[in-house]
């Protein structure tokens, strides 16, 4: 286990990212398993801990050296990436504490992948799955809660983990919502009424009571809704209606994006309604776009 001067800097600099930047605990938790990855590699590597010093002596070698290992033990080139990502990182902060240069670790280059492309539904199976989910839970009015869980997903393009996290202050939904996404930061999208029909209908029927401090959507026995119970929901209804198994609850945010682009939306203005902190992430949505025009001309044309 790493001790000493590098286990407190790595401390340190997540500290700060939590303090400064509001990174989520799910970021920091990946942040640290990556940079203590290579860390202790480091100490495998070079025969010792070593002190910060040494870091400020690292070559591209070294940092080739620890790719090559975490590609040796099965890591893809995605997690590779987003592990020398947070590498860099760090190493850049501490270098800027510590006065060392840090050119050499920083100019590695990241391995080359190909980026997953989102998985939407078609606009009739998103409707299918709005009208289908709540049929699916024991009691009436668990399904009128999971059906305004999936609408505000599909309606309003929240991520799971952001509809979960609305509290009965959050009630009865008005024109817009103010939601804190990723890193804390907050956004407002706009509530269609087939959203906050959902919600007020949940609400109406929910046997528990839901308090202003407390969360808006709550299980069987009164307790906060978890995300594996919507997850669920969402199986069993894509089993019913004989959906892929990429329909879960992310794919109707994403269902949300690329329909909103089919009908002519601002790339930008939906970054802002999805949150999300580079337009290169949105881009990722024409590249869908793309590739179903694609389809559609080679199944059409008379020449394909």
């Amino acid at each position: 286990m790493l001790t000493g001067a590098r286990a407190e800097a790595l401390e340190r600099w997540l500290s700060q990212l939590r303090a400064l930047d509001g990174r989520a605990e799910a970021t920091l938790r990946a942040y640290r398993a990556d940079v203590l990855g290579f860390l202790e590699f480091l100490a495998q590597h070079s025969g010792g801990e070593g002190g910060l010093a040494a870091l400020g002596r690292l070559g591209v070698s070294d940092m080739r050296a620890w790719m090559a290992h975490e590609r040796g033990r099965g890591l893809s080139a995605r997690s590779l990436a987003r592990a020398l990502s947070a590498v860099k990182a760090f190493l850049r902060w501490l270098s800027d504490r510590e006065g060392f240069d840090a050119t050499a670790p920083l100019s590695a280059r990241s391995p080359k992948y190909t980026r997953k492309l989102p998985r939407p539904l078609s606009e009739e199976a998103a409707r299918e799955v709005l009208g289908t989910v709540g049929l699916q839970a024991r009691e009436p009015w668990a399904g009128l809660r999971d059906a305004a869980v999936v609408t505000l997903l599909y309606g309003c393009g929240l991520r799971i983990s952001e509809a979960l996290s609305l509290t009965g202050a959050d009630h009865p939904l008005g024109e817009v919502l103010r939601v804190r996404g990723k890193g804390g930061k907050e956004r407002i999208v706009p509530v269609i009424p087939a959203a906050r029909a959902a919600v007020a209908a949940y609400v109406a029927a929910c046997p528990h009571p839901i308090r202003r401090a407390g969360p808006l959507f709550l299980g069987i026995r009164g307790r906060p809704l978890g995300q594996r119970q919507v997850a669920r929901a969402m199986e069993q209804t894509r089993l019913q209606l004989g959906l892929p198994a990429s329909a879960t609850p992310h794919a109707l945010r994403h269902s949300f994006a690329t329909h909103l682009l089919d009908a002519g939306g601002d790339l930008r203005a939906i970054q802002e309604l999805l949150g999300h902190a580079s337009l290169s992430t949105t881009e990722a949505y024409t590249a869908v776009d793309a590739a179903r025009l694609l389809e559609v001309y080679e199944r059409a044309h008379p020449k394909a």
